[in-house]
């Protein structure tokens, strides 16, 4: 990979000063990725994840630990399942990748699975796109001739995404360069199939992961020349049932590509956020909480429900989001029918003629809720609030 630029090495110095010192940078992965993705407004997400920050303890040091995370017990299974798959220089994975996407290929025989190590996320990086450049000549070279189709498997690659500014180093299960020089992404995950179907909920969240790893992957391909094809269905592997015993699936990822590339293009820069920080701030958990909470909350949060499953900060932005009265914590579709209405107050206010343009579609319908609510009320004979009796009733 080519040196940084004086810019580039200014924000990297800058985003450690926001780190802490001497606190090491915690790499954003693939999940946490997708779910900055799904949440461009939050401009809090935004730099905590760009810096390197870890949330977790971030959210202790606040006093709203965090419950987010894979639990130990399904970390050692999920690790125990994937060796299971990649063994026998990954002969099942590759039988699976054959049956599932590419039937009209030469079964998998004596598949290449080039050596990865390097130096650091930048030598990995550069070491996969190497391996990925050769194997993808090798299959182009075997086309040309009478030999049996090449495959190759590469176990943990490293590939490089940018984002916001700042690249973000990504780590898939695998990638496997098919005969005909395309390249598939491969997720391998503890859950079961059963019945050859698994939990839709899961099956989306590693779609949305792996689309991830196919924009990067889609980086590294167009520098080929000629460039080489990402495929859109990834392989998601799974035990079968409720035994230990390798499944897969294709699934097609690309509308999960599409909004994932969406989003991320609309993410504010990390350089904006961090200019707009006073200088003295720093998000290092071994500060005083009052500095700490002072820092976090100079930069601004987009707190939604779906928070509480992808944020290790959720809890203390719900916190924060119920003290405000904001009305994001009653979610993002209440949110947007409310338009410029952004407090609790602010909506009963309007409710009840208190406040708010009449013209405005999002007080009309407040104010008609309100009276019909108050004409049900006094038909039922039960008290109608005073709040209620100050609507005037439909007509």
């Amino acid at each position: 990979m080519p040196p940084p630029r004086p810019r580039e090495k200014a924000l990297r110095h800058r985003l450690a000063e926001l780190r802490g010192p001497q606190v090491p940078a915690k790499a954003l992965d693939a999940r946490a990725l997708a779910a900055l993705a799904a949440n461009p407004g939050c401009r809090r997400r935004a730099i905590l994840d760009g810096a390197g920050v870890n949330k977790a303890a971030l959210a202790s040091a606040l006093g709203s630990p965090s419950v987010f995370g894979q639990s130990q017990f399904a970390f050692v299974r999920g690790n125990a399942f994937e060796a299971k798959v990649k063994a026998d220089g990954g002969t099942e994975l590759l039988r699976l990748a054959h049956e599932k996407l590419d039937r009209a290929a030469e079964p998998p025989a004596g598949a290449s699975v080039p050596d990865l190590t390097a130096q650091g996320p930048e030598g990995r990086t550069a070491r996969t796109e190497l391996a990925l450049r050769e194997a993808t000549e090798a299959a182009r070279a075997t086309r040309s001739t009478d030999a049996p189709g090449a495959w190759t498997l590469l176990d943990h690659p490293m590939l490089a995404l940018d984002v916001a500014g700042s690249p973000a180093f990504l780590e898939p299960d695998a990638v496997v360069v098919h005969p005909d020089g395309s390249w598939t992404v491969v997720e391998i995950k503890s859950f079961p199939m059963l019945d050859g179907a698994a939990d839709p909920a899961k099956v989306g969240a590693a779609a949305r992961q792996a689309a991830v790893y196919v924009l990067a992957l889609e980086q590294v391909a167009a520098r080929l020349d000629p460039p080489s094809r990402v495929r859109h269905r990834i392989l998601l592997v799974c035990p079968r049932d409720f035994s230990n015993l390798p499944t897969a699936s294709a699934v097609d990822v690309r509308k999960q590509r599409a909004v994932t590339a969406r989003q991320l293009d609309r993410l504010t820069r990390i350089e904006e956020i961090a200019d707009a920080l006073p200088e003295d701030t720093c998000f290092s958990p071994e500060l005083p909480a009052e500095r700490l909470a002072a820092a976090v909350e100079s930069v601004p949060a987009a707190y939604a429900p779906e928070c509480l499953s992808a944020c290790e900060l959720a809890f203390h932005c719900r916190e924060r989001s119920r003290a405000a009265g904001a009305v994001t914590r009653l979610g993002r579709p209440v949110r947007a029918e409310l338009g410029a209405l952004t407090t609790v107050e602010d909506v009963l206010a309007a409710a009840r003629g208190e406040a708010g343009d009449p013209d405005d579609p999002a007080v009309a319908a407040l104010r008609r809720a309100a009276a019909l609510r108050a004409e049900a009320l006094a038909g039922t004979g039960a008290p109608v609030p005073a709040a209620a009796r100050e609507v005037a009733p439909c007509r």
